[in-house]
């Protein structure tokens, strides 16, 4: 008999955040690859969903089992508790978004296991829209009545998350990577030509109106570094390049230097990694540092803020700054980089501390995980 674990890939199907999308259909590729003897993987998605296409998002799948609702209807029946005409069995979800109801674990075999990535709904609230604060809030809610594992990427998180929501021993931390075989590309120089982007550069990401993202800190950080090189900015939100040019004019760094872009496709970001000489990490929100992720991966030397989700992800893979207050924290993120990058040899140790920790994130690994965490319950 066949067990069959199956996998809520609505953010594949209908992708609303880029690293969700990205988070959920690696995991499943790699849930797929590493499917124990007698096991298999079916996608859950919602009505109306290319199933073609989710097959060639996602290679080898069993099975994939539309709901009886679109996407944007399927989170509000979610939400409530309403029927969604997903059904049971071994349900895992890279995000929050699951039936989450009453169900047998026992007689019937029915597993319900949700994730979460960041507390940005209960640290900077201000910074979601009333829709998703509504449905993160409501799911933890849900999660803890229901749920029989909450998966976190960092156990900085479980202990916040801990501190929201009563879930025990149900809390259960499995990391998330880079995509399976990130690395800088052939073609690197062509894709940054298309992107217009120079060679060399400070990289960050985030946005100016989330102000948790620490971008008014970083970019302050590399005006005070003295460091005479272009800043690049990723993940930035459609239309946000004139207040991020405002950031950086507050900060003393000349427009001329700035460069932002938004989410990058996997390929399009290596490259951008490729030519990345520092990565600079201000935020201290508690949540899973996908960006410092990709720069370990690729060696890239990271400097960053201290937080407890730095301190664990990043371990000695990079260096952090212990500063609490936004002007001090600025100008020591700039001291960092500027002696991170006055020498050739400071330069090429923290890359080389980099790929090491970055040998320690896999979706491989990760998958291995979750198929232990099913196979527990």
């Amino acid at each position: 008999m066949t067990a069959t674990l199956r996998v809520m890939l609505d953010q594949v199907a209908v992708p609303t955040d880029h690293d969700l999308a990205e988070a959920s259909r690696e995991l499943a590729r790699a849930l797929v690859a590493g499917a124990p003897s007698g096991t298999d993987v079916e996608a859950v998605v919602p009505a109306q969903t290319d199933a073609t296409a989710l097959r060639a998002a996602v290679p080898g799948l069993a099975g994939v089992h539309a709901a009886a609702l679109p996407r944007r209807e399927l989170a509000m029946a979610v939400q409530l508790g309403a029927p969604t005409g997903i059904g049971g069995g071994m349900i895992h979800s890279p995000t929050l978004l699951a039936p989450l109801v009453r169900h047998d674990r026992v007689h019937n075999h029915d597993q319900t296991v949700v994730t979460v990535w960041d507390s940005r709904a209960w640290d900077a609230p201000g910074e979601l829209s009333r829709g998703a604060l509504s449905f993160q809030r409501a799911m933890i809610k849900r999660a803890a009545k229901h749920a029989d594992a909450v998966v976190v990427p960092t156990h900085a998180l479980a202990r916040r998350i801990a501190g929201v929501v009563n879930l025990g021993e149900r809390i259960r931390v499995i990391p998330g990577a880079s995509p399976l075989g990130f690395a800088v590309p052939n073609d690197e120089v062509g894709r940054r030509r298309a992107l217009d982007l120079p060679e060399g550069f400070v990289l960050l990401a985030g946005s100016a109106s989330r102000a948790s993202d620490g971008l008014a800190v970083g970019l302050g950080a590399v005006a005070r570094s003295g460091v005479d090189l272009p800043v690049v900015v990723i993940d930035a939100p459609e239309g946000e390049e004139p207040a991020i040019a405002d950031l950086a004019e507050a900060a003393g760094l000349p427009e001329r230097r700035l460069h932002v872009r938004g989410a990058l496709e996997t390929w399009d970001r290596a490259a951008v990694f490729g030519a990345a000489l520092a990565f600079l990490a201000p935020s201290r929100r508690e949540a899973f540092p996908w960006r410092v992720v990709d720069a370990l991966t690729l060696g890239v030397p990271v400097l960053a803020a201290a937080s407890d989700s730095h301190a664990e992800v990043i371990s000695d893979g990079g260096q952090l700054v212990d500063e609490s207050e936004d002007a001090v924290l600025g100008e020591a993120l700039g001291a960092a980089l500027a002696e991170a990058l006055g020498s050739v040899s400071a330069a090429e140790r923290l890359g080389v501390l980099a790929a090491d920790r970055g040998r320690a994130f896999s979706w491989a690994g990760s998958s291995d995980r979750v198929w232990q965490l099913h196979a527990d319950l």
